[in-house]
């Protein structure tokens, strides 16, 4: 009688397991990061389990929880974490680029529009060189020109801010994420096998590699307790977690907004150079940009020099020779360095527009004006070319991801097919242990 008992309690026990790992399935059935539990149940031995001359199971004594398990695939979980890192960094580098695009403009207020201008006004004084008018205008024209390169040039270095920003954020939280790890690794070394403490653990053990995989590539290996090592993809494989703890990730930003990173441990420091993730693609777009930033640099200190040789190249109409028209050591800081029209050296040769006439030779295919125009289409096209591999590799992860959570996600539907299921099972279990009770009863009362 007393194994009757024995045996619905070991039901009611197991079953109900069971129905709380279902509960828990459906609770977190959104739940990102969640992976579906599944109780295993194995016969519960009466005798023979510890002892090694008989066989577990060899005499029926009701039901036991042999493990919560869950139900992950590690290659669907590794692809996923791959494509992941790959669209952000994917994402990062499109989103940053066609940021700095549109400082970069293209049409009538773009920095190629306003050279032009400059030289359209310098036609116009060279067809009127003793009118004030066109004089006005030319200067007006330069004014707009070295503004628009000036005001490009605070967008861009803006831009590089936002990035330096976004990317030391993401360095700190890379480094919470390392140090949570290293501790969780610990907790799961502890944590018996089969036990579904062991099973969130495990989760929380996913949700955080996702998480540093968005931020940096990286390579895992497991132990046979499930803790983590991990190092950075690619060439250099740096270490970034084992079993003596975490690195510490930095992060630099150079004057002109180039970013690298570095990772210390134990008192040496190594460059980071990560292949996946946002601080990968935010790396490349940070020194895209800078790049671009030289390049107008460049643009706006040729063209205050060519401007002021070909003032310098003529007289003006008192008869001396022209002053420096534009100052600038760089995009930043172009000015206009006079406002009097009178400073304008439109004649030369004993021509009062000659030296206007000579203007136009300056312009061609290697001119001020191709070489703005040249930037602003080239980041333009770097733009377009980075949504496309953003696209594509969102497709990719989108996929992946499906992939994984098809055989790790929670099916609302097989959920309640097994809630049905132990549902039963517990109700036949209560009901053996209630027939036990009446039968002990009706014995005692025989006495």
């Amino acid at each position: 009688m007393t194994d009757l008992l024995g045996i619905g309690a070991s039901g009611l026990s197991s079953y109900r397991t069971g129905l709380s790992t279902i509960g828990d399935n459906v609770a977190n059935a959104n739940t990102a990061g969640y992976v579906r539990r599944d109780v295993t149940l194995g016969a519960a031995a009466t005798i023979g389990g510890a002892n090694p001359l008989y066989r577990d199971g060899s005499a029926v004594g009701g039901v036991r929880v042999l493990g919560v398990a869950r139900a992950a695939d590690a290659y669907k979980i590794a692809d996923a974490r791959l494509t992941a890192a790959d669209a952000a960094r994917a994402d990062a580098r499109a989103r940053w680029l066609a940021t700095a695009e549109t400082q970069l403009p293209d049409g009538s207020k773009g920095v190629a529009m306003k050279l032009t201008a400059v030289y359209t006004a310098a036609d116009a004084l060279a067809a009127d060189s003793e009118g004030n008018l066109p004089r006005q205008a030319m200067l007006t024209a330069l004014d707009d020109a070295a503004s628009g390169l000036r005001t490009s040039a605070d967008g861009l270095a803006r831009v590089s801010a936002g990035i330096g920003t976004e990317a030391k954020d993401l360095t700190d939280r890379l480094n919470a994420s390392l140090s949570a790890l290293s501790q969780l690794n610990s907790t799961l070394r502890r944590l018996p096998e089969g036990s579904s403490a062991k099973a969130a653990a495990l989760d929380e053990r996913d949700r955080l590699l996702d998480g540093i995989a968005g931020a940096v590539g990286i390579d895992v290996s497991f132990d046979a307790a499930g803790a983590v090592g991990i190092t950075a993809a690619g060439a250099s494989g740096t270490t970034l977690l084992d079993g003596r703890g975490p690195a510490l990730v930095s992060l630099a930003a150079a004057e002109d907004g180039r970013l690298s990173l570095s990772v210390e441990r134990d008192g040496a420091v190594s460059a980071l150079a990560p292949s996946g993730g946002s601080l990968s693609g935010l790396v490349d777009a940070a020194a895209s940009i800078a790049g671009r930033r030289r390049q107008l640099d460049a643009v706006a200190v040729d063209f205050a020099a060519q401007i002021n040789a070909w003032n310098a190249g003529g007289t003006t109409r008192a008869g001396t020779a022209g002053a420096a028209l534009l100052a600038a050591t760089g995009a930043g800081d172009i000015a206009l360095a006079t406002d009097n029209p009178a400073a304008l050296a439109a004649a030369k040769g004993g021509s009062a527009n000659g030296n206007a006439l000579a203007l136009a030779a300056t312009r061609g295919a290697g001119g001020i004006e191709a070489r703005a125009a040249a930037l602003v289409s080239g980041l333009s096209q770097s733009v377009a070319a980075a949504k496309v591999e953003s696209a594509s590799a969102a497709t990719r992860a989108d996929s992946s991801a499906a992939a994984r959570d098809a055989g790790s996600g929670v099916d609302l539907d097989r959920e309640a097919a097994e809630l049905i299921r132990f549902q039963q099972a517990y109700d036949a279990s209560a009901k053996i242990v209630q027939v036990a009770r009446e039968t002990l009863q009706s014995i005692l009362q025989l006495f």
